[in-house]
C-alpha cells in the first residue's frame, strides 16, 4: 500500500475514533464560508467536520467494524464525528440542512447500527438529555404532590370544625 493511501486511512481512522457515530454527509454545495459557519456550529458539541475520500472511508470503516455503507459512498463525502451527544449533533446538522438547502445527509451510524436520514431527523427531534431529565424530575414531583394533597384532604375531613 502506497504511503500517502496509508496516511489517509490512519487519518480516517483517527476520525472514527473520536465518537460512537459517525454521520456521512454530500457537501458538494458547500462553499468554503458556509463549510466553517458548519465547523463553528458544530464547535459547542464537540464535533468535527471532515472531507474524507470514499475509497479511504471504505476502508477505515471496514477495519473498524462499521457495518456496511456503501450505498451512500457515492459522490463527495464529509463525516462528522466527535463529542457525547449524537442528538445534539443531528439538531444542528438538521437545522443547518433547513437553513441552508445545500448539504445532504446521507446516513449515520450510531453504535454499529445504520441510521436513515428519516431516522436521523427523528433523533434530532428529541428534547434533549437535560430537558428529559426534567420531564422526569417533574413527573415524580408532580405524583408526589397529588399523594401529599389527597393525605391532607383527608385529615381536613377528619377535624372536626370548630
Amino acid at each position: 500500500m502506497r504511503a500517502e493511501k496509508k496516511f489517509l486511512i490512519d487519518e480516517v481512522t483517527t476520525h472514527l475514533k473520536k465518537s460512537d457515530y459517525v454521520i456521512l454527509t454530500n457537501f458538494t454545495k458547500l462553499t468554503v464560508a458556509e463549510t466553517a459557519e458548519l465547523r463553528k456550529r458544530l464547535a459547542p458539541e464537540k464535533a468535527e467536520f471532515h472531507v474524507v475520500k470514499n475509497s479511504s472511508f471504505r476502508v477505515a470503516a471496514k477495519a473498524f467494524g462499521l457495518p456496511e455503507v456503501d450505498k451512500a459512498l457515492t459522490g463527495q463525502t464529509a463525516v462528522v464525528v466527535g463529542g457525547k451527544n449524537p442528538a445534539g449533533v443531528a439538531k444542528v446538522l438538521k437545522k443547518f440542512v433547513e437553513e441552508k438547502q445545500k448539504l445532504e445527509v446521507k446516513v449515520g451510524v450510531l453504535d454499529k447500527k445504520v441510521f436513515t436520514t428519516a431516522e436521523l431527523a427523528k433523533l434530532a427531534d428529541l428534547p434533549s438529555f437535560e430537558a428529559l431529565r426534567s420531564m422526569l424530575l417533574g413527573l415524580f414531583t408532580q405524583q408526589g404532590a397529588a399523594f401529599v394533597r389527597v393525605l391532607n384532604e383527608k385529615v381536613k375531613k377528619e377535624q372536626p370544625a370548630a
